[in-house]
Protein backbone atom coordinates (compact mmCIF):
# COMPACT_ATOMS: atom_id res chain seq x y z
CA UNK A 1 0.00 0.00 0.00
CA UNK A 2 1.36 3.34 -0.76
CA UNK A 3 1.83 5.80 1.74
CA UNK A 4 0.18 9.39 0.95
CA UNK A 5 3.04 10.95 3.05
CA UNK A 6 5.09 9.02 1.03
CA UNK A 7 3.56 10.25 -2.69
CA UNK A 8 3.38 13.90 -1.08
CA UNK A 9 7.03 14.07 -0.27
CA UNK A 10 8.27 12.30 -3.22
CA UNK A 11 6.66 14.98 -5.68
CA UNK A 12 7.69 17.88 -3.38
CA UNK A 13 11.43 16.58 -3.45
CA UNK A 14 11.27 16.22 -7.32
CA UNK A 15 9.96 19.63 -7.76
CA UNK A 16 12.93 20.59 -5.72
CA UNK A 17 15.13 18.82 -7.99
CA UNK A 18 13.54 19.96 -10.87
CA UNK A 19 13.33 24.05 -9.96
CA UNK A 20 17.33 24.16 -9.11
CA UNK A 21 17.70 22.21 -12.74
CA UNK A 22 15.70 25.01 -13.95
CA UNK A 23 17.76 27.98 -11.88
CA UNK A 24 20.85 25.91 -13.61
CA UNK A 25 19.20 26.70 -17.09
CA UNK A 26 18.74 30.51 -15.76
CA UNK A 27 22.01 31.04 -15.34
CA UNK A 28 23.53 29.44 -18.51
CA UNK A 29 20.71 31.66 -19.87
CA UNK A 30 21.60 34.71 -18.24
CA UNK A 31 25.50 34.14 -19.00
CA UNK A 32 25.17 34.28 -22.55
CA UNK A 33 22.66 37.09 -22.80
CA UNK A 34 24.84 39.01 -20.38
CA UNK A 35 28.47 38.85 -22.70
CA UNK A 36 26.30 39.74 -25.26
CA UNK A 37 23.94 42.59 -24.28
CA UNK A 38 26.53 45.33 -25.04
CA UNK A 39 23.85 48.34 -26.50
CA UNK A 40 21.12 47.38 -23.50
CA UNK A 41 23.59 47.84 -20.58
CA UNK A 42 20.27 48.25 -18.33
CA UNK A 43 19.48 44.93 -19.09
CA UNK A 44 23.13 43.57 -18.67
CA UNK A 45 22.97 44.83 -15.11
CA UNK A 46 19.56 43.71 -14.17
CA UNK A 47 20.55 39.99 -15.38
CA UNK A 48 23.72 40.28 -13.26
CA UNK A 49 21.87 41.09 -10.31
CA UNK A 50 19.56 38.62 -11.02
CA UNK A 51 21.72 36.08 -11.04
CA UNK A 52 23.35 36.71 -8.06
CA UNK A 53 19.84 35.71 -6.90
CA UNK A 54 19.83 32.65 -8.85
CA UNK A 55 22.72 31.54 -7.65
CA UNK A 56 21.11 32.04 -3.88
CA UNK A 57 18.19 30.52 -4.89
CA UNK A 58 20.28 27.45 -5.96
CA UNK A 59 21.51 27.48 -2.66
CA UNK A 60 18.41 28.07 -0.67
CA UNK A 61 17.34 24.95 -2.55
CA UNK A 62 20.06 22.53 -2.00
CA UNK A 63 19.47 23.57 1.66
CA UNK A 64 15.98 22.19 1.35
CA UNK A 65 16.87 19.14 -0.36
CA UNK A 66 19.49 18.45 2.00
CA UNK A 67 17.42 18.95 5.45
CA UNK A 68 15.44 15.83 3.41
CA UNK A 69 17.96 13.80 3.21
CA UNK A 70 18.01 14.26 -0.61
CA UNK A 71 20.70 16.00 -2.99
CA UNK A 72 19.96 17.92 -6.78
CA UNK A 73 20.19 15.75 -9.59
CA UNK A 74 23.51 16.57 -11.32
CA UNK A 75 21.86 14.81 -14.29
CA UNK A 76 19.08 17.31 -14.52
CA UNK A 77 21.42 19.84 -13.63
CA UNK A 78 23.49 19.07 -16.48
CA UNK A 79 20.33 18.81 -18.59
CA UNK A 80 18.95 22.29 -18.35
CA UNK A 81 22.08 23.77 -18.29
CA UNK A 82 23.11 22.21 -22.01
CA UNK A 83 19.43 23.53 -23.01
CA UNK A 84 19.66 27.01 -21.29
CA UNK A 85 23.22 27.91 -23.73
CA UNK A 86 21.27 25.87 -26.47
CA UNK A 87 18.46 28.19 -26.44
CA UNK A 88 20.52 30.99 -25.78
CA UNK A 89 22.54 30.44 -29.35
CA UNK A 90 19.21 29.79 -31.41
CA UNK A 91 18.63 33.50 -30.81
CA UNK A 92 22.37 34.77 -31.65
CA UNK A 93 21.41 34.40 -35.38
CA UNK A 94 18.38 36.35 -35.37
CA UNK A 95 18.53 40.53 -36.43
CA UNK A 96 16.21 41.07 -33.27
CA UNK A 97 18.29 38.56 -30.78
CA UNK A 98 17.63 41.81 -27.54
CA UNK A 99 13.81 41.42 -27.98
CA UNK A 100 13.47 37.62 -28.68
CA UNK A 101 15.72 37.24 -25.47
CA UNK A 102 12.93 39.35 -23.81
CA UNK A 103 10.36 37.51 -25.00
CA UNK A 104 12.17 34.45 -23.71
CA UNK A 105 13.27 36.14 -20.42
CA UNK A 106 9.40 37.05 -19.84
CA UNK A 107 7.96 33.64 -19.83
CA UNK A 108 10.88 31.70 -18.37
CA UNK A 109 10.47 34.05 -15.66
CA UNK A 110 6.78 33.40 -14.87
CA UNK A 111 7.69 29.71 -15.22
CA UNK A 112 9.88 29.84 -12.38
CA UNK A 113 7.18 32.01 -10.72
CA UNK A 114 4.60 29.42 -11.05
CA UNK A 115 7.00 26.61 -10.19
CA UNK A 116 8.00 28.20 -6.73
CA UNK A 117 3.95 28.85 -6.12
CA UNK A 118 3.73 24.77 -6.83
CA UNK A 119 6.43 24.06 -4.11
CA UNK A 120 5.70 26.62 -1.69
CA UNK A 121 1.87 24.49 -1.84
CA UNK A 122 3.86 21.45 -1.39
CA UNK A 123 5.32 22.31 1.40
CA UNK A 124 2.38 24.06 3.44
CA UNK A 125 0.23 21.07 3.19
CA UNK A 126 2.78 18.48 3.76
CA UNK A 127 4.17 20.09 6.25
CA UNK A 128 7.65 21.26 5.22
CA UNK A 129 7.22 25.10 7.04
CA UNK A 130 11.14 25.18 7.47
CA UNK A 131 11.30 25.32 3.08
CA UNK A 132 8.54 28.23 3.03
CA UNK A 133 10.42 31.06 4.03
CA UNK A 134 13.63 30.12 1.59
CA UNK A 135 10.54 29.38 -1.15
CA UNK A 136 9.02 32.54 -1.01
CA UNK A 137 11.70 34.60 -0.76
CA UNK A 138 12.94 32.88 -4.17
CA UNK A 139 9.35 33.33 -5.20
CA UNK A 140 9.32 37.67 -4.49
CA UNK A 141 13.10 37.56 -6.63
CA UNK A 142 11.31 35.76 -9.47
CA UNK A 143 8.24 37.51 -9.66
CA UNK A 144 10.12 40.66 -9.30
CA UNK A 145 12.51 39.65 -12.25
CA UNK A 146 9.24 39.01 -14.05
CA UNK A 147 7.62 42.60 -13.39
CA UNK A 148 10.75 44.16 -14.22
CA UNK A 149 11.09 42.46 -17.51
CA UNK A 150 7.15 42.95 -18.68
CA UNK A 151 7.47 46.68 -17.81
CA UNK A 152 11.39 47.15 -19.31
CA UNK A 153 9.90 45.99 -22.96
CA UNK A 154 8.08 48.83 -24.00
CA UNK A 155 11.27 51.40 -23.54
CA UNK A 156 13.25 48.18 -24.80
CA UNK A 157 11.71 47.89 -28.07
CA UNK A 158 11.53 52.07 -28.55
CA UNK A 159 15.59 51.71 -28.16
CA UNK A 160 16.04 48.54 -30.25
CA UNK A 161 13.83 50.68 -32.87
CA UNK A 162 16.01 53.80 -32.11
CA UNK A 163 19.44 52.56 -32.75
CA UNK A 164 18.15 50.22 -36.02
CA UNK A 165 16.86 53.58 -37.49
CA UNK A 166 20.13 54.79 -36.60
CA UNK A 167 21.74 51.93 -38.82
CA UNK A 168 23.56 50.28 -35.68
CA UNK A 169 23.51 46.68 -34.59
CA UNK A 170 20.49 46.45 -32.67
CA UNK A 171 20.42 43.07 -31.75
CA UNK A 172 23.12 43.06 -28.59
Amino acid sequence: MINNDDVWRDVFVTGLKNAHAVEHQALALMDRQIDRARNFMEVAEKLKAHRLETEQQISRLEQILSGLDESPSGLKDAAMSMSGNMAALGHTFAEDEILKNAFANFAFENYEVAAYKGLIVLAQHGGYSVALDPLNASLDEEARMAAWVDQSLPALTEKFLMLKRAGENPSR
